[in-house]
C-alpha cells in the first residue's frame, strides 16, 4: 500500500478555506461548462452536421443518444479515478480528470462533419463524448471530497454545495457564450442556426475550454491532501482494490446513493436539455412545442438557472440544520407534485413558462446541493472516492443517460403534450423518495473514520 502525498501524514490541514472552495468550485464549473457546451450543441448543431439529413426528429434522437452515451462511460470513470483517488490521493486524480475532459472537449471543436467524412464524423463524436463522460465520472466525487473532507465542523453540507454550484455556473458560461456567438452570427430562420454558426461559430465554445482548463489546473496543483486521506494511509487502511472492497462491505449504501440521485438527474437533464428542444419547437411543427426563438428561450433558461444557483447555496445550510434526509424528503415530494403540474403550468402562457423554469431550476438546486455532502458521508475514507463516484455515476445511466431520449419519445407519443414527460419525472422522484425513507441520516458521521 502506497500513496504520494503532498505533505507529511502527520501535518496539520494546510488547505485554506478559500483554496478549498475555489478548487472544488472551479473544477466542476469547467467540467459542467464542457458538458453543457455539448448539450447545447446536441440540440442546435449536431443534428444538422453529424447525422444524415432527412428526418429532423430522428437526427435529434440520434444526437441525444450520443449525449447519453457519455453517461454510460461515467461509471467506468468513477471506477478508474476512484481507484486512483482512494489509493494515490485526491489531488493527482482531480488533475487527471480535468485534463481528460479538457482535451476531449477541445477535440470535439476540431471534428470534421458528416458531409466531409461520412459516418466517421459521428463515430469520432461518440469516442470523444465517451471520453467526456469518463472524465466527469472521476471529477465530481473528487471535488466533493475536497470540499467535505476539509469542511469546518457543522458546515459540511454548506461546503459540499460549492462543487454543486459548478453546475449552474457552467450552464450560464456555456449558454451565455453560445448566445453571444448566435447574436453575432444571426439566422433568418428561427428554427435553424445561421450557416456561419453551423460552419465555424459552434466550434468556439469547445476550443475556448482549453483556457478554462489551464486556470483549473493552476488552482488544483496548489492543493494538498486532506487529513481524512492521510489518516487512512497512516493507519494502513488503503485497499489494494477499492472497488471490490466497497461492493463487499457497502452494497446497501451504493444502492441507496444511486437512487438518492435519480430524481436529481432526471430533473437536471429535463430542465437543461429537453426544455431547450421543447421550448424552441414551433407550435405548428410535426413535434409541437412552445415556439420560442433560440435567444429568447435561452435567456429565460439563464434567468431560471440563477435560481438554481441561489437554491443550491441555500440548501447547504438547510441540510446542516435540519439534516440531509429530512431536507431531501421534502424537496423530492415537491418534485413529484411539480412533475404532475407541468401541463397546467405551461398552459398559462409566457408567465407560466417562466414559472415552470424558475420552479424547476429552484427544485434542482434544492435537491442537488445536499448531494455534495450526502453521498461522500455514506462511505468511510478508504473507499469514499470509489463509493460516492459509483453511486453518483450509475445514477447517471438510470437517470440522465435516458432522460432526454425518453422525454422526446414521450413528447412524440403524447402528440406534443409534455404531460407524460412530467409523469416520468414524478415516477422517478417516487423511487428517490422510497430510497430516502429507507435510508438514515448522515449529518453526524465522522469523515475521518
Amino acid at each position: 500500500m502506497s500513496s504520494s502525498l503532498a505533505a507529511p501524514a502527520g501535518a496539520a490541514i494546510a488547505n485554506p478555506r478559500s483554496r478549498v472552495i475555489l478548487a472544488s468550485l472551479i473544477g466542476t464549473t469547467i467540467e459542467f461548462y464542457d458538458f453543457y457546451v455539448y448539450a447545447t450543441a446536441a440540440v442546435l448543431v449536431f443534428p444538422h452536421l453529424f447525422f444524415p439529413s432527412g428526418n429532423d426528429t430522428t437526427a435529434l434522437l440520434a444526437s441525444f443518444a450520443v449525449f447519453g452515451a457519455a453517461m454510460v462511460a461515467r461509471p467506468l470513470g468513477a471506477i478508474f479515478f476512484g481507484h486512483l483517488g482512494d489509493r494515490r490521493g485526491r489531488k493527482v486524480t482531480l488533475v487527471g480528470a480535468l485534463l481528460t475532459m479538457g482535451i476531449a472537449t477541445f477535440l470535439i471543436g476540431a471534428l470534421p462533419t458528416y458531409e466531409q467524412v461520412g459516418w466517421l464524423a459521428p463515430a469520432l463524436l461518440v469516442i470523444l463524448r465517451l471520453a467526456q463522460g469518463f472524465a466527469l465520472g472521476g471529477e465530481w466525487s473528487g471535488a466533493a471530497l475536497v470540499a467535505t473532507e476539509n469542511a469546518p465542523a457543522g458546515k459540511r453540507a454548506l461546503f459540499g454545495t460549492f462543487p454543486q454550484l459548478g453546475a449552474p455556473l457552467g450552464f450560464i458560461l456555456a449558454n451565455g457564450l453560445f448566445l453571444l456567438i448566435a447574436a453575432g452570427l444571426p439566422s433568418s430562420d428561427p428554427s435553424r442556426p445561421s450557416d456561419a454558426f453551423l460552419q465555424w461559430g459552434w466550434r468556439i465554445p469547445f476550443l475556448f475550454s482549453v483556457v478554462m482548463v489551464v486556470v483549473g489546473l493552476w488552482v488544483r496543483l496548489n492543493l494538498v491532501e486532506s487529513e481524512a486521506f492521510k489518516k487512512t494511509v497512516k493507519a494502513g487502511k488503503v485497499h489494494s482494490v477499492p472497488l471490490f472492497s466497497v461492493f463487499r462491505t457497502h452494497t446497501r449504501q451504493l444502492v441507496l446513493g444511486t437512487f438518492y440521485m435519480l430524481a436529481t438527474y432526471v430533473l437536471f437533464y429535463l430542465m437543461t436539455t429537453f426544455s431547450l428542444s421543447y421550448g424552441r419547437a414551433a407550435a405548428t411543427a410535426k413535434l409541437p412545442g412552445l415556439g420560442y426563438d433560440y435567444t429568447t428561450f435561452v435567456l429565460m433558461m439563464i434567468f431560471g438557472v440563477v435560481f438554481f444557483g441561489i437554491f443550491t447555496m441555500l440548501s447547504g445550510p438547510w441540510a446542516d440544520r435540519w439534516g440531509r434526509r429530512r431536507t431531501l424528503i421534502c424537496v423530492t415530494s415537491a418534485i413529484i407534485v411539480f412533475g404532475l403540474a407541468w401541463v397546467p403550468i405551461l398552459a398559462s402562457g409566457p408567465v407560466g413558462v417562466m414559472a415552470w423554469l424558475i420552479v424547476g431550476f429552484s427544485l434542482m438546486g434544492m435537491t442537488f446541493g445536499p448531494m455534495g455532502a450526502l453521498l461522500p458521508e455514506l462511505f468511510p475514507a478508504s473507499v469514499r472516492y470509489t463509493g460516492s463516484g459509483i453511486s453518483y455515476n450509475v445514477s447517471s445511466i438510470l437517470g440522465a443517460a435516458v432522460a432526454p431520449f425518453i422525454a422526446v419519445a414521450l413528447w412524440a407519443w403524447g402528440g406534443g403534450s409534455p404531460f407524460w414527460v412530467g409523469v416520468y419525472l414524478s415516477a422517478m422522484a417516487v423511487l428517490t423518495l422510497i430510497a430516502l425513507l429507507l435510508g438514515t441520516e448522515t449529518r453526524d458521521v465522522d469523515m475521518e473514520a
